[in-house]
């Protein structure tokens, strides 16, 4: 096989799995989710490796959405209290550290929305809210996920940052914002 050959027919079959999980994804979970961005006073995120780098750029967009957000672990970030959301991307459902965060910010009166590619593992006590991603991901033990050909969490990852712009702009029709309302919001010191 040629690289040539080899590079397509890997393009080709990480697409595949982005469609079916894509095509696999609980819509009326998605619409949910929404709604708790949009009723949120303040939004807080939290994840981590790759998966966290995901949620991080939804952070930003959200702020780019108007939302008053803070990314948990920055020394500015304040209290939760009734009325936030806690977002917490929880790939495989039982990273101990997001955990503990978790069962804390459900203590502060916070709303909990878990993001997850393994819901079954997920600790339901302290989620308000669990929206299931469909894609493999590290250490995940869902039957329902999508496979993947790609080493560790590799799809859960890049699906996030797909699926979080995807909300983005349906948070943006929504609202009734604009592209130029949320640039307005953008850094300008850069």
């Amino acid at each position: 096989m040629t690289c040539k050959d080899e590079y397509q027919d890997l393009f080709k079959t990480v697409m595949k799995e982005h469609l079916s999980v894509f095509e696999a994804q609980n819509v009326a979970e998605l619409e949910q989710f929404m709604d708790l961005i949009v009723q949120a006073e303040r939004i807080f995120c939290m994840g981590v490796g790759r998966e966290g780098i995901s949620t991080r750029g939804f952070a930003m967009r959200l702020m780019h959405l108007g939302k008053e957000v803070h990314w948990i672990w920055d020394d500015t970030t304040p209290g939760m209290h009734k009325g936030d959301l806690f977002i917490a991307t929880n790939g495989s459902g039982k990273i101990g550290h997001i955990q503990y965060v978790t069962e804390q910010a459900k203590k502060s009166g916070a709303t909990v929305a878990i993001v997850t590619g393994s819901a079954n593992q997920v600790n339901r006590e302290f989620a308000d809210f669990v929206l299931f991603v469909p894609a493999s991901v590290f250490n995940g033990t869902d039957t329902r996920a999508v496979e993947s050909i790609q080493p560790m969490g590799n799809l859960f990852e890049q699906h996030l940052y797909m699926l979080y712009d995807i909300i983005v702009i349906m948070l943006e029709r929504r609202l009734k914002l604009s592209h130029e309302a949320m640039e307005a919001r953008h850094r300008n010191v850069e």
